[in-house]
């Protein structure tokens, strides 16, 4: 392969719902470009994009896949994503590279779940976007409906360059009204006819090519004066004032395609090579720093990983995008994250699992590279004396939570090391260990993503898993204030261990002055403050401790002893286990024995009191509540609401964007197991949510008495 020069180079990330057709389509491309020899099809298993054992299984995309072809003279970089919601981090990382969306519609449905979701985040990531209505040869094709749809939700943005004679199970032909030709096609490998428009076309024709004069004219301020001087524009200068417009995200080209008869895949190719925006064109990119890095070959080298997948017989695989400069095959280059040097011993043209070794690549080629030691995802490779770090892809957060575990505990290290490297190649998988909850958990953005995952270990690595529910990071305080005294002592022969407390709790409040007056029982208890020390803790909250001991009640070296055990106490709340916080402590009196008191003896006596004094003071049980956005279709709004109250969401506000309403609640975690799955069944896959840690709230009396009764239940299961 030729090294292609950046103003040759183009960068497609192919979009579309489920079904849509894109793989379908990147065959035909890679066909037209002679990059493949025979378009291989999805359910023959034959893709080069759809090449793992579970995507060829499910028939459609799971991960995203990295292809080029070369047509007039040019490259085309395409990443082919999935087209489920579940699969979100491939079409994020692809933005993060690609220079342009390739919008892949259904002729069939019209606009649907993943066109509405894509093109959210093509708007949040500044893409332009590109249509191509497909499956025109299908029996329910509907060229009329699918246009109308667009132009529901993406309005004047719309401009029509093509549209089919005779869509159908016949379709072969298609008016394309910027080169005002008619193009049929004689058999299903993209030999076609250019034909004049024929008479019974030619009103239509001329009608749809005047408004497409007209969009481009809008876009150019010289253009504009071209237009109103000739009322006219040349294929050229059409072409120059849709590329403006493209590029700013203010128009929205359509063509019609059949991917799997090959009908219009090379008029499409051409418009890209001929429109859409090369690296240099498209934008340049921000470091860290702040730094514009201009996408230029004569510029420092430069490469960011956006991708690293782990294949048997190749290891390591790290896909990148360069930056900015020339890379060259065995070319040294320095990791900005963590400063080690990286030798790119081999480059490789990409397209899926064929790879292509080429001995240099320019600014704006996407490629990839083997053997990478210590270069992860979303780490940037320097040479040239620099240090730039480019901004990382900000994932979207996770939707879907299970723990999971080994069923065979000699699994667990092998588990651990496995998820730990599924986090590394798809950074949408969250794996923690909880300490606090003793549970590995899982996070996704779905279901399905998990089920996938869930699939892999099961039947690649030959490890048996179980997932169920996660536990609930609760949280344990109190409402007031309440004294205890507890005396820890032991005789069994030689030392014996001693210690008595005495202290009192109350609730700390953010803010609240200090108080050493305090009513306990119906008497009336002053206190002195000798010494107080404030601990943040590393779950939330505080723990204030007061040093209150008068006459030498308590020596001072067993004041540590005694918050020890408090300390440890907090880490397993008296009413479930779970952490507590945000209490004041206060040790006032107690007793020492001058042989058998040590520091063992008063953190036992320490930890006893605070937990009798605990459960005097109105203990409560406090939950994690979540702020959640929900944006839903109109029609599905009534049903997402019920669902919402039933688990003891509160309703914070409403309000619409484009074709969809956007639902703002609080709602407890504990209520939200498995909601990706249920928003997806009551909105038929159209709904999409968000949701993220807001603060903690008391759990309801009823809820209270529940998981007092399960704590007492599964404690003595633990006892016997």
């Amino acid at each position: 392969m030729k090294t292609y020069t950046t103003d040759h180079i183009r960068n497609v990330v192919l979009l579309g719902g489920t079904r849509s057709g894109k793989t379908t389509l990147s065959e035909a491309m890679l066909f037209e470009g002679k990059v493949v020899d025979r378009r291989g099809t999805v359910e023959a298993k034959t893709t080069m994009s759809d090449n793992s054992e579970i995507e060829q299984l499910n028939q459609r995309s799971i991960y995203p896949t990295l292809l080029y072809t070369e047509f007039m003279d040019r490259k085309l970089n395409i990443i082919d994503t999935p087209g489920a919601d579940d699969f979100i981090g491939g079409v994020v990382s692809a933005f993060k590279v690609a220079d342009v969306g390739l919008m892949v519609v259904n002729a069939q449905q019209g606009v649907e779940v993943g066109t509405d979701i894509f093109a959210r985040y093509a708007e949040r990531h500044s893409k332009p976007l590109i249509f191509a209505v497909n499956q025109l040869d299908a029996e329910k094709a509907s060229w009329d409906d699918t246009v109308e749809s667009l132009k529901q939700h993406f309005g004047n943005q719309i401009a029509l360059v093509q549209y089919p004679v005779n869509p159908g199970p016949s379709f072969n032909t298609f008016v394309d009204v910027l080169t005002m030709k008619m193009y049929r096609f004689k058999d299903e490998n993209g030999t076609r006819e250019d034909l004049p428009i024929p008479a019974e076309e030619e009103a239509r024709a001329n009608e749809l090519h005047k408004a497409l004069v007209e969009i481009a004219a809008e876009h150019d301020e010289s253009l504009m004066e071209l237009f109103f001087e000739k009322g006219n524009l040349t294929e050229d200068e059409i072409r120059q004032g849709l590329r403006a417009g493209l590029v700013h995200r203010q128009v929205m080209p359509v063509f019609c395609v059949s991917a799997k008869k090959d009908v219009g895949t090379k008029r499409l190719m051409e418009f890209i090579i001929n429109v859409a925006p090369s690296p240099e064109k498209a934008r340049d990119y921000k470091t860290t720093a702040d730094e514009l890095v201009p996408c230029d070959s004569n510029g420092a080298p430069s490469i960011f990983v956006f991708k690293t997948v782990v294949e048997p017989h190749m290891g390591e695989v790290s896909y990148f995008r360069v930056m900015s400069g020339k890379i060259t095959e065995g070319m040294d280059l320095t990791n900005a994250a963590n400063g080690t040097k990286e030798r790119l011993t081999a480059i490789y043209a990409a397209a899926g699992k064929k790879r292509e070794k080429v001995t240099e690549m320019i600014a704006g080629d996407l490629g990839c590279t083997v053997k990478l030691k210590n270069t992860k995802t979303n780490q940037t490779l320097n040479g040239g004396g620099k240090d730039w770090q480019f901004h990382t892809i900000k994932f979207p957060p996770a939707k879907f939570r299970t723990a999971i575990k080994a069923k065979v505990e000699k699994d667990d290290e092998k588990l651990g090391e496995i998820l730990n490297r599924a986090h590394a190649e798809d950074p949408t998988i969250v794996v923690e260990y909880s300490k606090e909850l003793k549970q590995i958990i899982l996070s996704g953005q779905g279901e399905q993503h998990i089920n996938v995952l869930k699939w892999q270990l099961n039947n690649v690595h030959k490890i048996e898993v179980e997932m169920f529910p996660p536990r609930i990071p609760y949280r344990e305080t109190i409402t007031k204030v309440a004294a205890a005294d507890y005396r820890h002592k032991k005789q069994s022969g030689g030392a014996g261990q001693f210690g008595e407390v005495h202290l009192l709790i109350e609730p700390y409040v953010e803010g609240a002055p200090e108080n050493n007056r305090f009513k306990v029982d119906g008497q009336e208890r002053v206190l002195n403050l000798k010494g107080k020390e404030e601990h943040p803790l590393e779950w939330g909250g505080k723990l204030i401790y007061y040093n209150c001991i008068v006459g030498g009640a308590i020596d001072a070296r067993f004041m540590p002893a005694i918050l020890k055990g408090i300390m440890e106490k907090m880490e397993e709340g008296p009413l479930t286990g779970s952490y507590a916080r945000d209490i004041k402590v206060y040790v006032y009196d107690g007793k020492m024995h001058p042989v058998d008191s040590n520091e063992i003896s008063f953190k036992l006596a320490g930890r006893n009191a605070f937990k009798e004094a605990f459960k005097k003071a109105g203990p409560k049980i406090m939950e994690p509540v979540y702020s959640l956005e929900v944006m839903v279709p109109g029609d599905a709004m009534g049903d997402v609401m019920s669902d919402l109250q039933n688990r003891r969401a509160i309703i914070e506000g409403m309000s619409s964007e484009k074709n969809f309403e956007v639902l703002k609640a609080r709602v407890p975690l504990a209520e939200m197991n498995k909601y990706s799955t249920t928003l997806s069944s009551l909105s038929s896959g159209r709904a999409t949510f968000t949701m993220e840690f807001a603060d903690y709230q008391q759990v309801p009396a009823e809820v209270q008495d529940k998981l007092l009764k399960d704590y007492e239940a599964q404690s003595n299961e633990k006892d016997e």
